[in-house]
């Protein structure tokens, strides 16, 4: 089963955390996890500057420590970075101490004030750790990465999905749809008057 949404006890435990922005506006919001990526993020940023718009990209502080090029020309393009912390650890299966360290880690290197929790798995006793940052989930996963959906099958759960406030996850990585798909995204968006805004987030 595909948790497009995360459920509903997540965010009740996570009452701080931002799922959805809350507006009456058709706005979307467009994020990217898991980069910079030399082959897919150049791609990606051509894409977004031709359509005009902006993204907050999460990135993984390896990542971003081996392409700082990337991250510079991410920033130079008016996007903004996240903190997907260091080694995209899996919070329900590392230790407190360990989860964080990893997170500070990567601050330097993405963000020091905006972080979304590989998988979506952080414990309550984490987030209190790195009460500091804003904690980013998400309202639509479109799983991009899952080849065995297809571009049909993202682009259906993104046009069955899509909802004033959605802030929408896609994947900066080789292995994901996001590059075939965009367009597409793009296209479904504006023809149900939906329109991108850059998640404001400090």
């Amino acid at each position: 089963m595909r948790l497009i949404r995360p459920g509903f006890a997540g965010r009740c435990l996570y009452p701080e955390a931002l799922f959805r922005v809350k507006t009456g506006e058709r706005f979307l919001y467009l994020t990217f996890d898991d980069g910079p990526d030399p082959a897919s993020t150049p791609r990606l940023l051509e894409k977004l500057k031709e359509h005009n718009i902006p993204a907050v990209f999460f990135c993984t502080g390896k990542a971003a420590e081996q392409h700082p090029d990337l991250i510079t020309r991410i920033f130079e393009d008016g996007h903004i970075i996240g903190n997907h912390g260091y080694d995209h650890l899996d919070g329900w299966r590392t230790g407190s101490t360990s989860y964080s360290a990893d997170v500070e880690r990567a601050s330097p290197l993405t963000s020091d004030a905006i972080f979304r929790p590989p998988y979506g798995r952080i414990t309550p006793r984490q987030a209190k750790i790195l009460k500091r940052f804003k904690i980013v989930f998400w309202d639509i996963m479109a799983f991009d990465f899952d080849r065995s959906l297809g571009i049909s099958g993202c682009l259906r759960i993104l046009r069955n999905h899509i909802r004033p406030g959605s802030i929408v996850v896609l994947h900066d990585s080789p292995g994901s749809l996001a590059n075939l798909l965009l367009d597409d995204l793009v296209k479904i968006a504006r023809e149900e008057d939906y329109s991108f805004q850059l998640l404001r987030l400090t």
